[in-house]
C-alpha cells in the first residue's frame, strides 16, 4: 500500500491506516462535488424562503463559509489526535447523508411554516437576524461536516506521516475538481432534469457512498476477521438507513414557490366567511434551469409566479398593466412592424401585439424556457396564443447578452423584468441597459419600461427614473393606479421627438383592421384611446425639482440591487404616487388634436390635469 513520504516516528498503527491515493482523491472528490452541488440546490431554495435579494445571497454563503471554516478546525484537531483517520473520514461522509436529509426536511417540510411574516417589522436588519438563524439552522450541520472532510482526507492519505506539498496538492485537486462537476451539474441537468427532490437524494446516496467506499476498503474481506465481518453489518444498516432517509425527503411544496417568504403568514389568513385558513390552488409547478415557476388559481384569477413572487396575473390591475406595456407605445408608433419583448411573464404583453396588422416580427427574450413552453398554457386566452403565432420568435437568452450579439433594430421595445430587489436584476435598470435599447431602437422608435411603485422608497423611483431619462430625455410616465393610488409605473421613451396625434390614434383603433386591439382594450376597462392616454402621470420635463440630485443606476456602481434589497420590506406607494401627481401637467407640445379631442382627453382623466 502506498503511503506519502514525510517526517518519521509516525505511530504505527497510523501507518497502518493509510488507504491507497486513489480511494482518497474519490472520496475527497465526491464530497466536494455533494458540497458545491449543494450549495446550489439550497442557495435556490432558501432564496424562495428568504426572498432572492443580493442579502439573501451573501447570509447563505455566509453561513456555509463559516461552517466549512468551524469544520476543518474541528476535522484538522480530530485527525492529529486520531490513530486511524480513515475510520474518522468514513464515519464523517456517513454522517453527511443524515444531514443533508436534515437539511432537506428543513427548507421543504418546515422551516417554510415557522410563523414569521414579513409584515412583523420594516427593518431590513431585524429580518436579516432571522434569516441567519434559520440558515443556521437549516445547513451547519453538513457543513462542518464537508468541512473536515477535507483535512480527516490528507491524514487518511498520509497514514500518520507528515503530508507531503505534492500530497495536499493532489487532495485539493480531487475536492475542488469535485466542486466543480457538483456546480455545474446541479445547475444545468440535475436540478432542473429532476428537480430539487430527486437531487437531495442524490446528495444523500452519493455521502452515503462516499462512506462507505472508505470504511469497506477496511473491512473487506468481511470473513477476514470478526471485527471485518461487525463492520460489514453496520455498512449494510447504515446502506437500509440510507434508503430510509432518501424516501423521506419532503418534495418541494408548490406553495413555497408560489408565495415565498409570505407563505406562513398567508396559510394563517382566514376566510371571514367561511372561517377556513387560506390554501392556494397551485396548478403548476416546475423547476426549471434558471427559476422555480408555479401558476396558481381559482378559476376567476390565475397567477404567476417565479422564484415566490407573484409576476403577472389575471387580476384586474396586472391585466391592465401588461396591455399598457404593449398597447401605449404601439398606439404611440404611427405604425410599428417589428417589437422585442423582454421577459415573457404570462405572454399577455407579447400577445397584446399579436392583433396589430402591421406587426410582422415579435422577437421575445426569455432567460427560463419553461415560462414560454409550460406557463404560457395557463394564460392561453389572455395573450392571444402568442407562442403559437408565425410571426414570433422566442430567444432563450439574457436580455443584455442578445442585445450585445444582435443587430436587428425594432421599432418597439417593451422591457418587463423582474423585480428591482432580486438579485442580479439591477442590470435591466441601469443607465447602461437603456443605451442599448436605443440603439436597437430604429429612427422614430417607442421604448417601454416597468417600475414598481410599491416595496420601495421615493429616492430609489426618482433614481429609477433618473436613470431612464438620462437617456430618454422626452420620456414619460403612464400609471396603473389601484383605486386611484400608485402601485405601477410604466415608462416610455422614444428615439427622437415624442408627439401624440391624439385624432390620428383615436382614428387608427376605431377602424375595421383594429377590432381586436380595441377588444383587447376593453377587456381591461379602456374603451377609447383617450381613456388609455388618461394614464398620462408626467414627463421628464416636468419633473426637473423633483429628479434633482438622483442618483444614476450605472453598470460599474449598480446601487439599486443593494438598495432595493433594502427596500424590499416597505410599502411607501401611496406616497410614492402622491409626490409624483404633483408635477403632474397637461403638455400640449406632446398630445395634439382639435380643441375637442384635448377636452375629451382631459375629462376622461376624471380629474382633469391642471394647466400650467
Amino acid at each position: 500500500m502506498r503511503v506519502a513520504s514525510g517526517s518519521r516516528g509516525a505511530h504505527p498503527g497510523q501507518l497502518q491506516a493509510a488507504i491507497p491515493f486513489t480511494v482518497t482523491y474519490v472520496v475527497i472528490g465526491i464530497s466536494g462535488l455533494c458540497a458545491l452541488g449543494a450549495e446550489v440546490v439550497w442557495t435556490r431554495l432558501l432564496s424562495l424562503l428568504l426572498g432572492a435579494t443580493v442579502y439573501t445571497f451573501s447570509i447563505i454563503l455566509a453561513v456555509f463559509l463559516f461552517g466549512l471554516g468551524i469544520g476543518s478546525a474541528l476535522g484538522a484537531a480530530l485527525a492529529r489526535s486520531s490513530r486511524n483517520p480513515v475510520r474518522h473520514l468514513g464515519i464523517s461522509q456517513l454522517l453527511l447523508a443524515p444531514a443533508v436529509a436534515w437539511s432537506a426536511y428543513m427548507i421543504h417540510g418546515s422551516l417554510p411554516y415557522w410563523p414569521i411574516a414579513p409584515s412583523l417589522t420594516q427593518s431590513p436588519w431585524i429580518s436579516f437576524q432571522l434569516d441567519l438563524m434559520r440558515c443556521v439552522w437549516a445547513i451547519l450541520p453538513a457543513t462542518l461536516l464537508w468541512g473536515a472532510s477535507f483535512p480527516l482526507a490528507l491524514a487518511a492519505a498520509a497514514g500518520g506521516r507528515r503530508a507531503s506539498g505534492r500530497l495536499v496538492a493532489a487532495v485539493y485537486v480531487a475536492n475542488t475538481a469535485g466542486a466543480i462537476v457538483g456546480a455545474l451539474a446541479f445547475t444545468f441537468w440535475l436540478t432542473p432534469g429532476f428537480g430539487s427532490q430527486d437531487a437531495q437524494r442524490i446528495l444523500i446516496v452519493l455521502s452515503a457512498l462516499a462512506g462507505v467506499i472508505t470504511l469497506a476498503i477496511r473491512a473487506w474481506p468481511p470473513w477476514k476477521s470478526a471485527r471485518h465481518a461487525a463492520a460489514a453489518v453496520a455498512l449494510a444498516l447504515a446502506a437500509i438507513l440510507v434508503l430510509r432517509l432518501v424516501d423521506g425527503v419532503p418534495p418541494l411544496p408548490g406553495a413555497l414557490v408560489a408565495l415565498g417568504r409570505s407563505l406562513a403568514f398567508r396559510l394563517g389568513v382566514r376566510n371571514p366567511q367561511t372561517g377556513e385558513r387560506y390554501q392556494p390552488n397551485i396548478l403548476y409547478v416546475g423547476e426549471g434551469m434558471n427559476e422555480s415557476v408555479a401558476v396558481s388559481g381559482n378559476g376567476r384569477v390565475r397567477l404567476f409566479h417565479v422564484s415566490g413572487k407573484i409576476e403577472a396575473s389575471t387580476s384586474p390591475k396586472d391585466m391592465r398593466l401588461q396591455r399598457m406595456l404593449a398597447e401605449v407605445p404601439a398606439l404611440i408608433h404611427p405604425r410599428p412592424r417589428s417589437v422585442l419583448i423582454v421577459g415573457f411573464g404570462a405572454g399577455v404583453t407579447a400577445g397584446s401585439f399579436v392583433p396589430y396588422p402591421s406587426i410582422e416580427r415579435i422577437v421575445v427574450c426569455e432567460l427560463e424556457p419553461l415560462v414560454p413552453q409550460r406557463v404560457s398554457q395557463y394564460f392561453r386566452e389572455e395573450n392571444f396564443d402568442v407562442v403559437s403565432d408565425p410571426r414570433v420568435q422566442i430567444v432563450y437568452d439574457d436580455a443584455r447578452h442578445y442585445m450585445l450579439t444582435s443587430r436587428e433594430r425594432f421599432d418597439v421595445i417593451t422591457s418587463d423584468p423582474i423585480h428591482p430587489w432580486v438579485r442580479g436584476s439591477a442590470a435591466l435598470y441601469s443607465q447602461d441597459y437603456f443605451e442599448m435599447v436605443r440603439r436597437h431602437l430604429n429612427p422614430g422608435g417607442v421604448v417601454s419600461q416597468w417600475v414598481p411603485l410599491y416595496q420601495s422608497s421615493d429616492s430609489t423611483i426618482r433614481g429609477e427614473l433618473a436613470t431612464f431619462f438620462s437617456v430618454f430625455p422626452t420620456g414619460t410616465i403612464w400609471a396603473n393606479n389601484e383605486r386611484g393610488q400608485g402601485y405601477d409605473l410604466v415608462l416610455v421613451g422614444t428615439n427622437g421627438p415624442a408627439t401624440i396625434d391624439l385624432g390620428q390614434v383615436e382614428a387608427r383603433l376605431r377602424s375595421p383592421d383594429y377590432a381586436r386591439v380595441l377588444g383587447s382594450l376593453e377587456g381591461v376597462g379602456f374603451k377609447s384611446s383617450l381613456e388609455l392616454f388618461s394614464a398620462y402621470a408626467g414627463r421628464n420635463a416636468d419633473l426637473g425639482s423633483w429628479l434633482a440630485g438622483a442618483e444614476i443606476n450605472r453598470d460599474r456602481r449598480l446601487w439599486l440591487q443593494y438598495r432595493a434589497g433594502l427596500e424590499s420590506y416597505t410599502e411607501q406607494e401611496v406616497d410614492i404616487y402622491a409626490q409624483l401627481a404633483r408635477f403632474r401637467r397637461f403638455p400640449d407640445d406632446l398630445f395634439v388634436g382639435s380643441d375637442s379631442l384635448k377636452r375629451a382627453f382631459m375629462g376622461s382623466a376624471g380629474q382633469p390635469p391642471r394647466t400650467p
